[in-house]
């Protein structure tokens, strides 16, 4: 979250057309620092694509022995939890996946692979694209490392409210082929639970959110039963 705990103001999206070519992979971090014992010598690219790099890791553990691991470098990702005005229902999209060759229900998301753009931008951008929303605010509510097992992939997920509609801006067959649909945030464990919302990054950010608005329902509880208190004597 922001260091201040605010909302920043999201910067208008911008046509994919005018982005410029993919940013690079972010390099492997540096060598040589140990953590509990354990220390990275260093590691060798084997495959570089436009989206990620995959390299051989060399390390040391505790008890002295080297020894390697498949590592997928990538340059992370944003989503977005779009709360409508109502603070119960928020804009999810059904799109194809091909990895997994089925439709999945989640939130509106991208990765970052415009060169120097921060991530509540590519946030902005990416909303009005998929849902054809934006947002007069988007705030930071979390980050997540996707499958810290073999990836540093991280995701930052924002609350985006005050939503607008300004037409999508769909990019890619899969974004053309999508549906927007609302999910009850009350619903959300049944439907985790029930296998029809099987994305993470849509089960933790709507988690985290559904959290939060019940903070702000009981903080304004509590801010009305001070309000209605008399005053001490």
């Amino acid at each position: 979250m922001p260091a201040d705990g605010g909302r920043t103001e999201p910067p208008p999206a911008r046509p994919r057309s005018a982005r410029p070519a993919p940013a690079p992979v972010p390099d492997a971090p540096a060598a040589g620092r140990e953590l509990g014992g354990f220390r990275r010598i260093g590691e060798r690219e084997r495959l570089r694509t436009g989206i990620l790099t995959l390299v051989s890791g060399t390390f040391v553990g505790p008890d002295g022995f080297t020894f390697e691991r498949e590592i997928v470098r990538h340059r992370g990702a944003v989503c977005i939890v779009p709360l409508e005005e109502d603070g119960r229902h928020v804009v999810c999209v059904r799109q194809y996946r091909a990895p997994v060759d089925s439709f999945l229900l989640e939130l509106p998301a991208g990765k970052r692979d415009v060169p120097g753009e921060p991530p509540e931008a590519t946030a902005a951008r990416e909303l009005v694209e998929e849902t054809g929303l934006r947002a007069a605010s988007l705030t930071e509510v979390c980050r997540f490392l996707n499958s810290p097992g073999f990836s540093d992939e991280e995701t930052t997920c924002y609350l985006a409210e005050g939503l607008e509609a300004v037409g999508r801006d769909a990019q890619g067959v899969e974004e053309r082929h999508m549906s927007v649909e609302r999910l009850d945030l009350d619903r959300l464990y049944e439907l985790v639970e029930a296998g029809e919302i099987v994305d993470a990054k849509t089960i933790v950010a709507c988690a985290v959110v559904r959290n939060l608005l019940e903070e702000r329902r009981r903080d304004a509880a509590r801010a009305n039963d001070d309000a209605a208190a008399p005053d001490a004597l």
